[in-house]
């Protein structure tokens, strides 16, 4: 089962599921910082999740809880580049535990992981929306109450389009 982006929605079969994506678009030559989702077909990699606000994840998918000391590489001149670290990280990195909500699950796409290219964008995840569907810096996201349901459709094969 496949999952379709297409102008800030998300179609799985026959649910149509609301979504913000980068606060300046979809692009197929996504860079570093340039605040663009990236087009293509990618599948999910894992899921990262707070147990301390999301108490069960049935999925076939990988399953991580975040810990305080959680964040993602997002320096393109470090060895790590679109890589799990651990904080504190002497270059720049994403925090996965934070106060908002926005972390509190978070699906890895399988975009620019193997291999890593450098400055071609990191963390990209398909992550809890904030309120009003804000645009993010380049992830997909929805809200939680769609998230749980997502995560009961989706399993390794399972691609996402982004057009």
């Amino acid at each position: 089962m496949n999952i379709k982006l297409k102008k800030n929605f998300l179609y799985l079969d026959k649910y149509k599921i609301k979504c913000a994506i980068g606060k300046r678009g979809i692009t197929s030559r996504k860079i570093e910082g340039d605040k663009k989702t990236p087009k293509g077909t990618f599948t999910f990699k894992s899921i990262f999740y707070r147990k301390d606000r999301i108490l069960k994840i049935k999925s076939p998918l990988k399953k991580y809880i975040i810990k305080k000391n959680m964040g993602w590489c997002d320096d393109p001149n470090s060895t790590s580049y679109n890589k799990l670290v651990e904080l504190p990280f002497d270059l720049s990195a994403e925090k996965l535990w934070l106060k908002e909500n926005i972390y509190d699950v978070i699906l890895v796409i399988d975009y620019n992981l193997k291999p890593v290219v450098k400055n071609k964008g990191s963390a990209i995840f398909l992550h809890i929306a904030k309120k009003n569907y804000i645009a993010t810096k380049g992830c997909v996201a929805i809200t939680k109450k769609n998230m749980k349901f997502l995560l009961n459709k989706i399993n390794s094969k399972t691609k996402i389009i982004i057009n």
